[in-house]
């Protein structure tokens, strides 16, 4: 028991878990980071990371039959030859839809800090604000005040790029130099500003270091090429992963302990204590079962597995999972809408072209719904578009040969994609529960989703395609076309809640500061912990939140708090 005992135990590696591992180490506690996957390293272990193009034998693509093995993570954009080591296959760690839900996973040391894409945004104080003045969930128990100094903190440190906009629907932070817009984004930015008062399009804020800052250096990070080889791993250090940051600050302290192929069952619970004292571990490669002991546990396994795990986590206290007094845990699951998109072309602008592989593309901050409830749907969404040049438009109706060559050498006409990133609302009815027969290999039950689309999503996803149409045509693009994809929830890889924050214990599972409102000494600051999605990228928020949270930890356990 002595040798499996440490300050506080990690669940998860990825974004928050990174993070907590962190600075739970650089604070001086002992903390055992537990990640189911294998080791990945940094630079070592990122076998594709300098692979030209034409030595994948499939040029990117994945073969016919390892799509029909893989149907659901197949549908992610990343999922390719270069990358496909990163992703988690579906027949080796099987789920069960009540409803269509592509559950995209990265099982490994850093997780899908790997694979992300890296948008970083604030929340505004309309974002916390919404759910208690529009009456949907419930009312977060903290508000931007509480959360900014966070942000700042984690931005300073991952390095994020943009500009000091202005806008109190997203808020500046702590910014290196942005990514430029080429002629004709620009044009439509300025186009559709002008004719809307309240909807302003900006460069993308991305975890990119454009001109990295002497600490970053320290990390032995460097500067983005530009490549849009990402999800390969980044050998310059220049995007943020735990890989690259998180954890080896971690490991500098002298008191991390990272062990991976470790699946873990369950959290221990002491009724006598009253808290819980530890987790109980299978090993993925040999199914032996091993318990460590620690006096604080951050849950960070990522939404959907730290829910597996809590409803896992049955005692003669909480016979329906830790924490779990008002049956809510599992509940209220929710995710980002990005059905809708839209294409059009941009006439003109032929003298004009654009170099490198810029990380991020021109974001537009929610617009409905903001200030007072305004449309027949609530809440709202992102927008995000892009502009570039292909070469194919000269050569598709050319033979092959010289002619081809030719036609294929000039640029083409300018395109524009556009997309959305809808707020969707947190419901009871969207849950993950326990399967009562099915197990996995590693005697873990099967984890059953049942999350839809709902009659808010519909307009939510109406608007946008109707008002990205005006748009695009108000800023003199030509031949748009709206697009429903259909896709299912999940492929988004935003899925958010079941471990909902609140200040009623009746109503939430988790108090101001991440903590179990039964089990004070357990903390959740992953995508399980949002009490509503917001429509920015989450990751900031997740990272920020977690911060926060080893903040109060520390200081609770020195006072013998928890």
């Amino acid at each position: 028991m002595n040798k499996n005992t440490f300050d506080a135990i990690v669940i998860g590696s990825g974004i928050s878990g990174g993070w907590a591992a962190k600075e739970l180490c650089e604070k001086g506690l002992k903390t055992l980071v537990l990640e189911r996957g294998k080791d990945v390293k940094h630079k070592v272990d990122y076998p594709t990371m300098h692979t030209p193009p034409w030595e994948f034998p499939l040029r990117g693509q994945m073969p016919l039959e390892v799509k029909k093995e893989n149907p659901i993570v197949s549908r992610c954009y990343a999922f390719k030859d270069d990358a496909d080591h990163f992703f988690v296959k579906d027949k080796e760690h099987p789920y069960i839809q009540d409803k269509p839900f592509d559950w995209i996973r990265g099982y490994q040391v850093g997780g899908k800090s790997l694979l992300w894409a890296r948008q970083v945004q604030r929340w505004s104080k309309y974002d916390f604000e919404g759910p208690g003045r529009d009456g949907f969930a419930v009312d977060w128990p903290i508000r931007y005040e509480d959360i900014a100094p966070w942000y700042s903190y984690v931005e300073r440190f991952i390095g994020v790029s943009g500009n000091k906009d202005g806008l109190e629907t997203l808020p500046d932070g702590e910014f290196l130099p942005a990514w430029e817009m080429n002629k004709v984004e620009k044009t439509i930015q300025q186009r559709v500003n002008a004719a809307y008062p309240d909807r302003n399009f900006v460069i993308g804020r991305c975890a990119h270091l454009t001109k990295p800052a002497a600490h970053h250096k320290a990390q032995g990070r460097g500067q983005c090429m530009a490549r849009s080889m990402c999800q390969r791993g980044c050998p310059f250090g220049a995007y943020f992963s735990s890989n690259s940051s998180t954890l080896p600050a971690a490991e500098a302290t002298g008191n991390l302990t990272i062990r991976p192929h470790s699946v873990v069952h369950s959290l221990i619970y002491d009724d006598a204590k009253g808290k819980a004292t530890g987790v109980q571990v299978v090993d993925s490669e040999t199914l032996e079962t091993t318990e460590y002991f620690a006096k604080v546990i951050f849950v960070n396994a990522s939404t959907l597995n730290s829910n597996l795990i809590l409803l896992n986590s049955k005692s003669s206290r909480f016979p329906e999972g830790l924490g779990n007094d008002n049956g809510l845990l599992g509940t209220h699951i929710a995710f980002h809408n990005y059905r809708g998109s839209l294409s059009a072309r941009m006439d003109g602008f032929l003298e004009d072209y654009y170099y490198g592989r810029r990380p991020t593309a021109i974001m537009m901050p929610n617009f409905r719904n903001v200030k007072k409830q305004e449309m027949d749907f609530l809440r709202g969404y992102m927008t995000f578009y892009s502009a570039g040049r292909g070469g194919w438009g000269n050569a598709r109706n050319t033979d092959f040969g010289p002619g081809f060559k030719e036609a294929n050498s000039e640029a083409g006409a300018w395109g524009v994609y556009m997309m959305m990133q809808g707020e969707t609302i947190p419901k009871l009815e969207n849950r993950v529960y326990l399967d009562d027969e099915v197990k996995d290999k590693w005697g873990m039950p099967v984890l059953r989703v049942d999350v839809g689309y709902d009659e808010n999503d519909e307009k939510s996803l109406k608007d946008f395609l109707d008002q990205g149409a005006e748009m695009l045509e108000k800023a003199g693009c030509k031949d748009i076309r709206q697009r429903d994809s259909g896709q299912a929830p999940g492929l988004d890889i935003h899925e958010m809640g079941g471990v909902r924050m609140g200040k009623d214990p009746s109503t939430s599972l988790l108090g101001k500061h991440h903590q179990l409102h039964a089990c004070p000494n357990v903390y959740v600051t992953d995508g399980s912990s949002m009490t509503s999605t917001g429509t920015q990228n989450p990751s900031l928020t997740f990272m920020a939140f977690t911060a926060r949270a080893v903040d109060h930890a520390v200081k609770a356990l020195k006072r013998n708090e928890i």
